[in-house]
């Protein structure tokens, strides 16, 4: 068995921080994907992520209501279900801006929470 390439790991390392920072797993990894790509299709999200299709659909719903992300329909030839194409509309340090954000917030409300917990003793 051979050892994935290095940007994989780097991913891996990524998707594994950005969890750790408190973003589901699905997301952390649709997010990461996306960051190495212009635009993509669910499908090649799946394959790459080992997601389900409904996993795919809640990440992409969580991230185009953060704003983070952009849909786009592709015409396809013939009968069936249209195809989404997918991209980051803020780069990918502005996400990892928001989550600190958000992260630092959580952490203040629980300081103030202890500070009241302590003074109400």
């Amino acid at each position: 068995m051979t050892a994935p390439p290095k940007r994989a790991r780097r991913d891996e390392t990524v998707v594994d921080l950005l969890m750790a920072a408190g973003v589901p797993r699905n997301l952390a990894k649709t997010l990461v994907f996306l960051a190495r790509r212009d635009e993509t299709i669910s499908v090649d999200i799946e394959k790459a992520t080992g997601l389900r299709q409904p996993e795919v659909s809640l990440a992409m719903r969580e991230l185009r209501t953060r704003r983070w992300v952009e849909k786009r329909d592709i015409k396809r030839e013939g009968k069936g279900r249209p195809v989404h194409g997918y991209r980051l509309t803020v780069p990918f340090e502005t996400i990892v801006d928001s989550i600190t954000r958000e992260e630092r917030r959580k952490i203040q409300s629980i300081e103030d929470t202890l500070k009241r917990l302590k003074g109400a003793l």
